[in-house]
């Protein structure tokens, strides 16, 4: 069933399947979060997939096309731009990365963000208290609010502290390598199961190979490639931790080739086996 609240500071809540087929445009600045499969947002040429470890930020008056997994359900939190630079005033940080720059750049912000445990809690928190059917509005703008400066915590970890690593002098040289980054992250994480290339990443990102490897590692401390393993490691947890899939069916599902090779990668991570990681969980 979907749902729909618009609470008293113009604040809008969706709870449910996708509203519309076809193509969309972004009302508000809003969160998107997907439970129980994947959803996947085109924005021009770029392709944003969100899975249970990600989410996803969409400014005002974006055009997009959503599809999403039958089964799975989104929660999207819209925020009133009043209410939004209210909020933005208050967490202003008293010193700031780059010259005359806000708080929150909008061409950086539309991205796709990891599932940090800060955004996990307050936002399971609030579908919770959805689904359970709560018309506190008091208790929906507490726990809208902690959503919103949860995800604001991920974006300065994610954005401006990246811009902290890139060293180039000028404010919109790092604003454009930083797009281009965004690229190559959303890149990854949308295609993380295939076989990806150097050579494709970079094309995507519109940078050259040597570029791309160089600025990726000053930005996230480790190359596109360390990047993608750790994301599928990561994407592998989470298939053993909610299903029952068997450890070969899980390998090729996230994009590893060799099971000895996934075992090892997985140890070294999470200081376990993947089956015997499962059978901790299933105790």
């Amino acid at each position: 069933m979907n749902e729909t609240r618009i609470l008293s500071n113009n604040n809008r809540l969706f709870s449910g399947r996708l509203q519309a087929a076809g193509p969309q445009i972004a009302q508000r600045f809003s969160l998107r979060f997907v439970f129980g499969g994947t959803e996947l947002c085109k924005i021009g040429r770029r392709f944003l997939g969100i899975q249970n470890d990600t989410f996803m930020v969409l400014n005002a008056g974006t055009n997009f096309i959503s599809t999403l997994d039958e089964g799975a359900r989104i929660l999207v939190i819209e925020f009133d731009a009043d209410y939004l630079n209210c909020f933005l005033s208050i967490h202003q940080e008293s010193e700031t990365i780059f010259v005359d720059e806000t708080s929150l750049i909008p061409s950086l912000a539309e991205t796709i963000y990891p599932f940090k445990m800060e955004v996990k809690n307050a936002v399971l928190r609030l579908k919770a208290y959805l689904d359970e059917g709560g018309d506190n509005e008091d208790q929906l703008n507490e726990y809208v609010e902690r959503c919103l400066a949860a995800y604001y915590n991920v974006y300065r970890d994610e954005i401006l502290e990246k811009a902290k690593n890139l060293n180039f002098l000028h404010y919109s040289t790092r604003l454009e390598i930083l797009r281009r980054l965004n690229l190559a992250k959303e890149y990854l994480y949308a295609n993380s199961s295939s076989n990806l290339s150097l050579e494709g990443i970079a094309d995507h990102a519109c940078l050259s190979v040597n570029h791309l490897l160089r600025t990726f590692k000053l930005a996230y401390n480790e190359s596109p490639h360390q990047y993608l393993i750790q994301l599928r490691l990561q994407r592998a947890q989470l298939l053993l931790t909610k299903t029952e899939y068997p450890i070969y069916t899980i390998v090729n599902m996230v994009g590893f080739k060799c099971t000895s090779s996934f075992i090892r990668l997985f140890r070294t991570r999470y200081k376990t086996t993947p089956l015997k990681y499962r059978n901790v969980l299933a105790a």
